[in-house]
């Protein structure tokens, strides 16, 4: 009996090449690209402890949970480590970094997230990078949540370490992921006696064996079913043009927004400004005196497939999250959601607008 996902036949080296060429090209990147077996975690520590050592002076910038695990990971590397820590309700601006180098001007490593997906924000990437560019210090980034929902443009950017994922925006599996690495990035790892080598984590393993090799030969059999993934989600990302994938989760964004503040109730956007706001993902202030994980759950009782969440931790009482990134950014799934937290919010008694809401968001939709 056949099964199309049994019994694939082997996905060769040029094939896997292609693949991150492809990744290449929607980066517009020059850099040398890996693909890496795994979730971003892989690459995205992988990065840090190849090119962060007990020499390292870095700058962490935290919008959310994962930059306080980037700041972790730097300290086990024996790093000296300044967080540049924001309220999660906002964004980090480019004269915060701009400050922190003028205070600790021996930096000379910048850890930042690009999207927040946990969080609702997202930070200015380019402006920040000019600062770090001018301050001759090597720049990380994780792009996992943003990539195909907003620009991300390390050459253009000077990011050096850039990583993705398949799994948010891409609409893909999350076994598979990508980073991009500059030659600064490189001669740092080399220079690196801590960076991890003969290691799932090592980056530098991978350009011995396959880029310097002129990518002829694969390291280990590459997980076929999560490859073939990513080279979909690229071939519909390329069929339908990244620009109107990112407007379609502009707008999502915008709709969910636009809908919750006139669905009222009490409910108001968890990131204060428009301008920081992720496309990938909404998040919601619960009205005071409710409590944002028994909102979601009640929501949820009305549709479990809605991509609704309450926030993660200590945000699980207070925030509720649209998570309207790849195939749930649509008018649908917002028109959806927003209906499913008018009903938990009714039953709480709380007075709401649900056609003021529809309204609301489908104007926003359509600007």
């Amino acid at each position: 009996m056949t099964h199309p996902f049994l019994d694939l036949p082997p996905l060769g080296a040029a094939r896997f090449a292609a693949i991150e060429d492809r990744v290449a090209r929607l980066l517009g990147t020059a850099h040398d690209v890996v693909i890496t077996q795994g979730e971003a975690l892989l690459p995205l520590e992988g990065a840090i402890r190849g090119t962060a050592g007990p020499g390292t002076v870095a700058l962490n910038v935290i919008t959310g949970p994962y930059g306080q695990t980037f700041g972790d990971w730097l300290r086990d590397c024996g790093a000296t480590v300044h967080d540049l820590a924001v309220p999660f309700d906002e964004a980090v601006t480019a004269e915060r970094v701009r400050e922190a180098f003028a205070e600790h001007p021996e930096i000379g490593f910048v850890s930042l997230v690009h999207a927040e997906a946990a969080t609702g924000n997202t930070n200015p990437v380019a402006e920040i990078g000019e600062v770090v560019k001018a301050h001759g210090a090597l720049f990380y980034l994780d792009a996992v949540a943003s990539v195909g929902a907003e620009p991300v443009l390390p050459d253009a950017w000077g990011v050096d370490l850039c990583v993705i994922g398949a799994q948010k925006a891409l609409g893909g599996p999350a076994g598979v992921s990508a980073v991009s690495v500059s030659e600064r990035a490189w001669a740092r790892m080399a220079a690196n006696p801590a960076a991890p080598r003969r290691s799932y984590l090592s980056l530098l393993d991978w350009k011995e064996r396959w880029i310097d090799g002129g990518r002829r030969v694969l390291p280990h059999a590459p997980a076929q079913l999560e490859m073939l993934g990513l080279e979909a989600c690229l071939e519909r990302l390329e069929e339908a043009g990244p620009r109107k994938v990112m407007a379609r989760h502009a707008s999502a964004a915008a709709a969910t927004r636009a809908g919750a503040l006139a669905l009222g109730g009490g409910l108001e956007p968890y990131v204060r400004a428009a301008r920081d706001a992720a496309p990938v993902a909404t998040t919601l202030r619960a009205p005071a005196g409710l409590d944002a994980s028994e909102l979601v759950a009640r929501a949820l009782a009305t549709d479990p497939a809605l991509p609704l969440a309450a926030g993660g931790g200590a945000l699980a009482k207070e925030m509720i999250r649209v998570n309207h990134y790849g195939p749930a950014a649509t008018r649908g799934v917002v028109r959806g959601a927003l209906a499913a937290l008018g009903t938990a919010l009714a039953e709480k008694g709380r007075a709401i607008d649900p056609e003021g809401a529809r309204r609301a968001a489908e104007d926003a939709w359509t600007a």
